[in-house]
Parts: C-alpha cells; structure tokens; sequence
C-alpha cells in the first residue's frame, strides 16, 4: 500500500506523491521509480527507519522485489501465489486475488491455526497479532480469551460478591493525530470479553441538548432536565434519538474500553498487568 502500509506508517511524502501527479488509486511503482522520486532514505518520522529498506534487508541472495499499489491484483502480475499479509482488509484483499485468478491464495490469519509438533497456534487468527519474543521466536496473539475472562469473572463474584466485567485487550483502537499511525495492528482490540460488554454507547450529546432544548432554564433547572432526559433516553431506542445523538461517535465498548486500557497501560516498559476501570458506565444523571 502506498502513501501509507495499513496502519498508517508513511512510506512516502504526500506532498511529493501530490507533486509528481502519482494516483494511489491506479499507479503502481517499482522500487527504482520509488526511489527516484522520495529518494533515500525515506525516513519514519517517529522510528527514524526506512521501512522499504528494513524489509528489503530480509532478502535471501535478492529474492524480494517491491512494488507499491493499493491495487492487489498487481501481485497477479509476479505470481500466482499469493500470501495475504493484511490484517483488517483480509477477507476482501483475498476474494478479490481469487476473483482474478490466483492460483494459491492463503492469509497470515490461515498459518499456525493448528499445533506444530510443540508449536504454539491461534485457531482464530493464525499469525495476526504477533509480536517479536526473542531473536528467533515469536508470541502469538491469545486464544481461549472467552473462557479465561469468564473463569475470572466468576472468581471475582465468587470471593467479593460483586458482578465485575472482564475483558482481554490489546492494540487500541485509535489513530495518533501527528504519525497518522493506526494503533490497531491486531486482528481486534478484544479477543474475548464477558457478555456485559457487549455492544455500543447509547448517549446523547449534553452540549447539543444544553444549548438547543433547555438553553432558557435556570442552573438548576437545567441540572433536573438534563438528569430527566438521560434517564428517558434509556427507554428509547436509537433511532428516535438520532438528533440527540448527533455528535457522538457509534462505536463497541469493546473497542472503547479496549483503547481506554491500552493507553493507560501502554506498550513498553510500564508493566501493568491488570486495568481497573470504575464508573464507565455511570452517568450525568447517576445519583
């Protein structure tokens, strides 16, 4: 993919791709063209890595050849056998190679389904969601997430009484304004979760409602209304509230909670094993 990989890390500068008339959309470009137009390197702005040449390294006597398209039949053009290497357009990007003739076709999400003699697997999402271990090991994303979330959900109610959530997360769901890099790595930010989790945010917008429906109430009055209608909107489904709604972002708890905990526990040397998170599905209108 160009100007970007799938998660958003700049190969190029859109600028230059601007300037030099280069469509995303339809042109394909060898690495020699590449390189004539953003020369070398071409570095990362967070990394300081040149990503073409870090994977070019990893040739054994020159057997890699790279191309930049956004369309995958181009690889149709250079063999007939095909391996799917991205992760959240992975079903269509293979439909698609089948579509046009590809003789084998298989997806990083199809190796490692089962064991190797001793092997690790993942029977979901094979070799998505992986991460460096040691010089010559890999850790696979986890499997038997829903069984393992709902045995410590039950542990929980077991020695506390209380009715706790439990969710297991990875790559957040978010996108850093300055890099453009989409965290999102991982085949989801939730492999497994316990059944309160399930679903969407039902909310309204409180600054739409402030200054639209109670704009000419007093402080306290105010205060009531707006308590009234976040208790009234629980009885009403989404589509009546669709102008109350306006403004705020439909997306699952899952992937909420899920970018809520990555940041907080962050990817490098803090070592948080376990988020606790309170008062999420509180409210305004939460005595």
């Amino acid at each position: 993919n160009y100007p970007s990989d799938e998660v958003g890390n700049p190969l190029m500068d859109i600028d230059t791709m601007d300037k030099v008339g280069l469509n995303p959309f339809t042109d394909t470009l060898t690495e020699d063209q590449y390189r004539k137009i953003f020369g070398e390197p071409v570095r990362h702005p967070f990394t300081g890595l040149d990503y073409v040449k870090l994977y070019k390294e990893q040739a054994v006597n020159s057997n890699i050849e790279i191309y930049f398209t956004n369309n995958p039949r181009v690889a149709l053009n250079y063999s007939k056998e095909i391996l799917v290497a991205n992760i959240h357009e992975r079903q269509r990007t293979k439909r698609i190679l089948k579509q046009a003739g590809a003789s084998i076709v298989y997806g990083l999400d199809e190796l490692l389904t089962a064991p190797i003699g001793n092997s690790g697997y993942n029977p979901d999402y094979g070799l998505l969601g992986t991460n460096l271990a040691t010089n010559n090991k890999i850790k696979l994303f986890p499997r038997d997430c829903q069984k393992v979330v709902n045995e410590v959900q039950a542990v929980i109610r077991e020695k506390t009484g209380k009715q706790v959530e439990v969710m297991i997360y990875g790559d957040g769901a978010f996108k850093d304004p300055q890099g453009k890099i989409w965290e999102l790595a991982d085949p989801v930010v939730s492999p497994g979760y316990t059944k309160g989790l399930e679903g969407t945010p039902h909310e309204i917008k409180l600054k739409f409602i402030a200054d639209n429906e109670l704009c000419c109430l007093g402080h306290d009055k105010i205060t009531e209304a707006m308590k009234n209608k976040i208790k009234e909107k629980k009885k009403e489904s989404m589509e009546s509230m669709e102008t109350a709604s306006l403004g705020t972002t439909p997306r699952r708890l899952t992937d909420l909670l899920g970018s809520l905990c990555d940041l907080t526990s962050g990817s490098g040397d803090k070592g948080t094993p376990i988020v606790l998170v309170q008062g999420y599905f509180d409210d305004y209108a939460t005595d």
